[in-house]
């Protein structure tokens, strides 16, 4: 999922990954928890104060900090910056690199640590923002810092942000192998977040002669999974926090992953050179676009615009059903239908993994426009038997079962959903925290620390997202209003974004800034009502090969807070000021 896998808007694969950067991992010599932290006094209103930067290339001496190793501190001058694929220009800042926390491994002999990046405007607004990154991490990516949805046009850094950018505690050479470390583990799921936080505000106040104002953490994917764990972990030491399609309960995720290869792998039609089953040909692309078609037929005007987005997603779930709304074949697949045997596949996977008792292993999945894209099918059909197996063969299995197995589509097809899959609960002696303990917020609908504090926390979820499912979101925030008597939007806000794939793409507006609004209301007491997404047409800076041909090229929508939805309410259906969130 997303670099793993899960878990990112990246799609790489492990050969890409194995060919990453730094390493990194324990808290301190090989305990578990990471610092403490000293709680903070609750927030209030107020803006923060820019700056100017001070210090660069003395940063090493300057901002000495513990177990803490700064390779490099440069002046990077004004210009453009790639980062996955996509030029933006940053403004003149200077570039520290390091590594936390140096071992060796007394259990697979490899060397870790937590190797990181910061970017540091000159310019300074005041602001600290964390960047977490997405799949497996392993990679010290630039650190820019995204403010949400596919292919932004600007970045925290250019907003003036101080940024850091992390690997979580292992390089992508080692990737997926250093699951088979108990340290790494805890470092890659919650512990170089602890780590690293006070390190960073250190660098920061040396750099600027004083401490942030405030902090912000943001991440789509695991980076939203990291996310949603600093919500519960560390809420002292956030004022905002934005979440992008967060696999919270990622572990469990990659298992339905698996699950969905087994269901596909019933309805193949061919075998690959490898000869194992060849899940592209589970469900052709002109099968799927008439399960999309037909869930638009059903499900688009329900928002009173027949607009090609399905703005009331848990309308839907009342108004489609897969069984009568899509033609059973008689005969053979020529697309315009689906077998007896396929539909019974893809609603299992739409109504969530089970073990052969019906026990959910993971969440239902809604069916949505967008799962006829490129980006669903890569999930389904191709991440699922790489990427998915590799992470809960050697990172969420305890003991890793990848050990003694075969890899890829193997591993997934022998993997029993009765015996294998409550291995992410299990702990051992050497695996003193399950995958479900280190890689899940705890109590994630208990968020009373972050709430008392005065921080805020924004969610957003694409309703096509193959691998996290925005079901799973919405029963999670859900839960969370019922914790503070049935209404939580004083401090947590959660946007489903209709169409969206895996954080970006699919037939949807998906460019959108929701850090600009976090911060707002975090300083300003200004909550977000709606906030505007466009698409991506021709003429944007990534465009999105993937919208309809009769939207328009510049399309917004607004995008709503739960349980409000988009409803149209006259006017051009191109444009975001005519539909309300009702």
């Amino acid at each position: 999922m997303g670099q793993i896998a899960f878990y990112s808007s990246c799609r790489p694969r492990w050969a890409a990954l194995a060919a990453a950067s730094l390493l990194a991992a324990c808290g301190g010599g090989g305990g578990g928890g990471g610092l403490a932290f000293v709680p903070a006094t609750p927030a209030t209103p107020s803006e923060a104060r820019p700056g100017t930067l001070q210090s660069c290339t003395d940063l090493a001496s300057k901002a000495a900090f513990s177990n803490t190793v700064y390779t490099s501190a440069t002046s990077v001058a004004a210009g453009a910056l790639a980062v996955a694929g996509v030029t933006a220009p940053v403004p003149e800042h200077c570039r520290v690199q390091g590594q936390m926390n140096q071992r060796t491994s007394g259990v697979d002999g490899k060397t870790y640590a937590i190797g990181f990046e910061m970017r540091l405007p000159v310019n300074w607004n005041g602001r600290f923002f964390y960047q977490a990154n997405g799949g497996l991490d392993g990679n010290v990516v630039p650190a820019t810092g995204s403010i949400g949805g596919g292919s932004p046009k600007t970045t925290a850094l250019h907003m003036g942000f101080a940024v850091i950018s992390s690997d979580a505690g292992h390089s992508g050479a080692q990737i997926p192998t250093f699951g088979i470390d108990p340290q790494a583990r805890l470092d890659y799921g919650y512990n170089a977040v602890a780590q690293l936080t006070p390190m960073a505000k250190n660098l920061v106040a040396k750099a600027y002669g004083r401490a942030p104002d405030r902090s912000y953490f943001g991440g789509c994917s695991n980076g939203g999974r990291h996310a949603m764990v600093a919500a519960a972990r560390f809420a002292s030491q956030y004022d905002g926090i934005l979440a992008g399609n967060p696999g919270f309960n990622l572990p469990k995720a990659a298992v339905a992953q698996l699950y969905g290869v087994q269901q596909y792998a019933k309805v193949t039609t061919a075998n690959t050179a490898a000869g194992k089953p060849d899940l592209q040909t589970a469900f052709t692309q002109a099968e799927m676009n008439t399960v999309a078609n037909a869930v638009l037929a059903r499900c688009d005007a329900l928002d009173g615009a027949a607009d090609g987005i399905v703005a009331d997603v848990q309308m839907c779930k009342q108004a489609f059903d897969l069984a009568t709304a899509v033609p059973t074949c008689g005969g053979a697949r020529d697309g315009s239908c689906l077998t007896a045997a396929q539909k019974s596949a893809l609603d299992n996977v739409f109504s969530g993994a089970k073990n052969s008792a019906g026990t959910a292993l993971y969440s239902s999945f809604p069916y949505d426009a967008g799962i006829n894209r490129a980006d669903w099918r890569q999930w389904e059909f191709s991440n699922s038997q790489s990427l998915d197996t590799a992470a809960v063969g050697f990172v969420f299995s305890t003991p890793p079962l990848g050990t003694s197995r075969p890899s890829g589509i193997d591993f997934a097809l022998g993997f029993s959903m009765d015996i294998d899959a409550p291995s992410i609960f299990a702990s051992t002696a050497l695996y003193t925290e399950s995958a479900m303990s280190f890689m899940t917020p705890p109590n994630p609908s208990k968020l009373s620390a972050l709430r008392d504090r005065g921080s805020k926390l924004i969610v957003y979820h694409g309703t096509s997202d193959a691998v996290f499912s925005s079901d799973d979101t919405t029963s999670w925030y859900e839960q969370l209003r019922a914790e503070n008597g049935g209404d939580a939007s004083g401090f947590a806000r959660f946007f489903p974004v209709p169409g969206m794939n895996h954080c970006g793409r699919g037939p949807a507006t998906d460019q959108f800034d929701m850090l600009t609004p976090l911060v707002a209301w975090v300083e300003q007491g200004k909550a977000p009502a709606s906030i505007i997404a466009t698409a991506r047409g021709a003429g944007a800076n990534v465009v999105n090969t993937e919208l309809p041909a009769d939207w328009s090229a510049d399309r917004t929508r607004p995008l709503c807070p739960y349980p409000k939805t988009a409803a149209y309410v006259g006017g051009s259906i191109e444009s975001a000021s005519s539909f309300a969130c009702r």
